[in-house]
């Protein structure tokens, strides 16, 4: 049986529609959260066939507030340098980014929150598990920190109006800025005084999500199916 190591950095931002999916793929999954699970070591990431890092709160290097982001960032390394498949999503693809040398920085650029329109690069189309998905489509954003630079190891695979690096890989590791495991019910969740502090309506954002919901669902299933195949093989 497949079996993924995923680890929480935020009770806020939770594996979502991707604990479903695994189960339905007979996918055994191992959760750790971050500050209160103890993460494996390097070397015992040779009991998984994959790694997927959620979001978070955090900067990458952030490890005063989140001190278990250094061991985390010592599995992105070792599955790197192993081949072991990545999936780090926001704070877990700026980690991956990170890692590799990538300039993340800490409230830069537009913010983006809800469902927002991805654009994909001619070279998803040779990707893997961006080729899974339409060169046009939707998901939930919720950053105001981002990559602003790659370094030429890595392959830029998707983009937005506000924010270059929406998704990359380097190697069989893959990051993304955008949110594929959430839902209308994450923004259901979210404050809606702080929404307006960033420029953003609640209600609208909800309204938004019943149009993009759905097309946005489809992609997210293709993107995790097809990193799943990437897994497995």
């Amino acid at each position: 049986m497949t079996r993924l190591l995923v680890i929480v950095n935020d009770i806020e931002s939770q594996p979502g529609l991707l604990t479903r999916w695994m189960i339905s793929e007979n996918v055994e999954f191992d959760l750790r959260i971050g500050g209160v699970s103890t993460l494996p070591k390097p070397a015992e990431l040779d009991a998984y066939d994959g790694l997927i890092m959620l979001g978070g709160g955090f900067m990458p290097d952030e490890t005063d507030r989140a001190p278990w982001l250094a061991e985390e960032a010592e599995l992105v390394r070792h599955a790197l340098d192993t081949d072991l498949p990545q999936f780090g999503i926001c704070l877990g693809g700026q980690l991956i980014a990170h890692v590799i040398g990538a300039d993340v920085r800490a409230q830069t650029g537009a913010p983006e929150k809800g469902y927002t329109r991805i654009d994909t690069t001619d070279e998803a189309a040779a990707d893997p598990v961006f080729s899974a998905i339409r060169p046009r489509t939707s998901f939930v954003e919720s950053h105001v920190d981002r990559i602003v630079a790659l370094p030429e190891e890595a392959t830029l695979l998707a983009t937005s109006e506000a924010c270059e690096f929406q998704a990359f890989r380097v190697g069989r590791a893959w990051g993304t800025q955008f949110h594929p495991e959430s839902t209308r019910e994450n923004i259901e969740r979210w404050d809606a005084a702080k929404l307006q502090t960033l420029g953003f309506d609640k209600d609208t954002l909800l309204e938004e999500a019943m149009e993009f919901g759905p097309e946005s669902e489809r992609d997210s299933k293709a993107l995790f199916s097809a990193f799943l195949t990437v897994v497995r093989n």
